[in-house]
């Protein structure tokens, strides 16, 4: 569904004026989403994950360059993703739930997202797919748990059943049992026939929902890993990267050995 080939990305940064430099963020990145597969997409701060999201979205700066190619469902996007691509067929969870509008009610705001993205279902149905009663349409924001909000947010961007699902962080900050509720609701979308990029720090909450795992490290790739080959009882010997191998050793259960 999703093919990334070399794909560099920098910025350019001016110094007085004159001087140019650049600064480079991701470096020959290369992945495939397929359809009903969940990607994690896991490294530290920094390391590019969401800039990997924005440049599939279209969404970089004007002093950004990109090189490489980004293809959706066979058709070239790295030039800019056209408008009836985002949001609809490509749609992004974002990571802060700022973004819902804090003067609207839930249902009004999901109502605008039906309208704009010419999704078809009635707000009260498409809550409850999310474990949303009715009550919620009438409360704004603030009135929500961490919890409520992110499936809010999941719920408004899910109802256009759109093909690709970016999510960006989308359990920080939550509770054990609100996070695998929200990466159950992700799951789900890809059982469903969907693709599922998730952006994550959170590892090991990630893997029980995840197909495979691509390991960024200061906007490289440095491992494309099976999900399956970090559970369970081993050593991690089937991991194929130094990377990755570290990694589980760090993960709960294996010591929490980041220097082994």
């Amino acid at each position: 569904m999703l093919s990334i080939r070399h794909l560099s990305l920098r910025f350019r940064r001016y110094q007085g004026l004159l001087r140019q430099s650049q600064v480079t963020r991701l470096s020959d990145l290369s992945l495939d989403v397929a359809a009903g597969e969940v990607l994690a997409v896991a490294g530290a701060s920094g390391a590019g994950k969401s800039l990997l999201a924005h440049a599939i979205l279209g969404l970089l700066p004007p002093n950004a360059i990109t090189e490489g190619a980004i293809t959706f469902q066979g058709r070239r996007i790295d030039q800019g993703c056209p408008p009836g691509l985002r949001g609809r067929r490509i749609a992004l969870v974002p990571q802060q739930i700022s973004h819902l509008d804090p003067l609207a009610r839930v249902g009004d705001q999901l109502t605008w997202a039906l309208r704009r993205t010419k999704a078809k279902g009635a707000p009260v149905e498409i809550l409850a797919r999310f474990g949303l009663g009715p009550e919620v349409l009438r409360l704004y924001p603030r009135h929500l748990s961490g919890g409520m909000a992110r499936r809010v947010l999941l719920a408004m961007v899910s109802a256009a059943a759109p093909d690709l699902l970016i999510a960006d962080e989308p359990t920080a900050g939550l509770d054990p049992e609100n996070r695998d509720m929200v990466l159950a609701l992700l799951r789900g979308h890809a059982t469903r026939g969907g693709a599922v990029l998730l952006i994550t720090h959170d590892l090991a909450a990630a893997l029980p929902f995840s197909d495979r795992v691509a390991l960024l490290r200061d906007g490289e790739l440095c491992g494309m890993e099976d999900a399956r080959d970090f559970t369970g009882t081993g050593t991690g010997a089937a991991l194929c990267s130094p990377f990755a191998r570290a990694l589980w050793r760090a993960l709960p259960g294996n010591g929490f050995d980041a220097n082994a």
